[in-house]
């Protein structure tokens, strides 16, 4: 049995690529990398997605800013992500040093601290029956993966 991909189907003309990126970029926040990305599987040859990317700039459905301050309120908010995973995610899609910072200065105005106590304790919850060592182990890896800095951790760590 063959499958298709989910990609989007090639469009005829600029004014129907043009309606459908806008509707894309009016859903949700999105960066430059994905809106090409998609631009380029509609079929979009190199001008006319520099000049699809160029409208959506300014008519404002494509901000970075935005787009990277969306992101790290919602990873840090959801998914209880701390900065450094984000950040590696926010280069993933590069994004620049500017924007960057303005999603770290945006991170810093939330209640971060809060969220990471917050998971600590569940997870130091989940796995209150094994040993210390262990114990340790298993939070500083669940921690790790999740972008929190060694530092908070180690705290963590030294209260158990």
């Amino acid at each position: 049995m063959y499958y298709r991909s989910k990609s989007a189907q090639p469009v005829g003309s600029v004014t129907e690529a043009k309606r459908k990126i806008e509707a894309f970029c009016a859903y949700q926040e999105r960066c430059h990398k994905e809106v090409e990305a998609k631009l380029r599987s509609m079929g979009m040859i190199d001008e006319s997605i520099a000049h699809l990317i160029g409208h959506l700039i300014a008519e404002n459905y494509l901000n970075e800013e935005r787009f990277a301050i969306q992101y790290t309120l919602g990873k840090l908010r959801i998914k209880s992500w701390g900065f450094e995973r984000i950040s590696r995610e926010l280069k993933a899609r590069e994004i620049s040093a500017y924007n960057l910072k303005k999603a770290r200065e945006a991170f810093e105005n939330e209640p971060y601290l809060e969220i990471f106590e917050s998971l600590a304790s569940k997870k130091i919850h989940a796995v209150e029956k094994l040993p210390l060592s262990e114990k340790k182990r298993k939070l500083f890896d669940y921690l790790r993966y999740r972008g929190w800095p060694s530092e908070l951790i180690y705290d963590k760590m030294g209260s158990l």
